[in-house]
């Protein structure tokens, strides 16, 4: 009895946690969202999924580092504690929303395993290059990065067609864009996250995503406007929505596609964001915060304990 207790509380404040925070994130990410204008894509769309996954951080912390040690800790183990309606009804809650995570991600893995079958019959595969490019006949997909584990681009042979080899060039190079920023694992967290109201952040981290691998393959103003080119060449072709781990160069809403054409076409060198003075700040004042939370630990299970003692009853 001690462990389950132990198990359905845990869950209850996991869910309690995640919830509230998803609530704070859902109702308030656009204030934030403000403040970042002045960076870049990239360090704007690393901010998003941040944010994003700020609830389930949050939770699993709270969870992990005070809930489980105070009940360990101060809970008595031969006690026959009566156990009230709320925790049930909340880790219950939890143990849903954990395993509808886990079914999105198993559908997600096999609806892309199924779109990858399906593009590899009669593909020539070209493996001279960082990442595999994979040649496929007929029209779509036209461009798409896919797989987590073992990356690889799709290119279709109208696609290949259509282009110039500079336009070619870049538009590949934006493609491993999107394989070294690991957007295809971040998509599969998400599927694992769902949560209402977080549609529109999520759609804010995929679009700046692409601009941020928009960012990645444009070195100067002439691959930008070879970039644009093949974006609107490729516009025109039969669109496809790409599988839920597959990352398109047309990827997104038309509005989001015409946003990146005139970014493009207004091309200037973007300041670097990022500093080493910046990250050893940011490391400083995490270690501070580490050692505030040392001295003051054990002091705050017990406030943990007796604040899960009131959710229980």
């Amino acid at each position: 009895m001690f462990a389950a207790r132990g198990l359905m509380l845990s869950l209850a404040v996991f869910t309690l946690v995640y919830a509230s925070v998803s609530a704070l994130v859902a109702a308030g990410w656009r204030f934030a969202e403000r403040s970042w204008r002045g960076l870049n894509a990239a360090s704007q769309a690393d901010r998003f999924m941040l944010l994003r996954m700020l609830p389930l951080l949050s939770a699993a912390l709270v969870t992990l580092i005070f809930t489980i040690p105070s009940f360990v800790m101060f809970e008595p183990r031969g006690g026959d504690e009566d156990f009230g309606v709320a925790p049930v009804i909340l880790g219950t809650f939890g143990l849903a929303l954990l395993a509808a995570g886990l079914w999105r991600i198993v559908v997600a893995l096999a609806r892309t395993s199924e779109a990858m079958a399906v593009c590899m019959r009669q593909a020539r595969v070209d493996g001279s290059g960082e990442v595999p490019v994979v040649r496929i006949s007929g029209v779509k997909p036209a461009l798409m990065a896919a797989g987590i584990a073992r990356p690889r681009v799709l290119l279709s042979e109208t696609a290949e067609f259509l282009l110039t080899p500079r336009e070619l060039q870049i538009a590949l190079r934006h493609e491993l864009g999107h394989i070294r920023r690991r957007d295809n694992g971040k998509k599969l967290a998400l599927c694992a996250i769902a949560f209402p109201g977080m549609s529109r952040l999520e759609t804010a981290w995929r679009e700046m995503s692409e601009m941020a691998a928009d960012d990645a393959a444009v070195a100067n103003e002439c691959d930008a406007l070879d970039l644009a080119a093949a974006l609107i060449k490729l516009s025109r072709l039969a669109p496809m929505e790409p599988a839920i781990l597959m990352t398109g160069l047309l990827h997104g809403p038309a509005a989001c596609l015409n946003a990146r054409v005139e970014r493009l076409l207004a091309w200037r060198e973007r300041p670097q964001t990022h500093s080493n003075r910046a990250w050893w700040q940011g490391a400083a004042a995490g270690l501070a915060v580490v050692a505030g939370f040392a001295v003051v630990y054990s002091h705050l299970l017990i406030q943990v304990h007796t604040a899960t003692e009131w959710l229980v009853r």
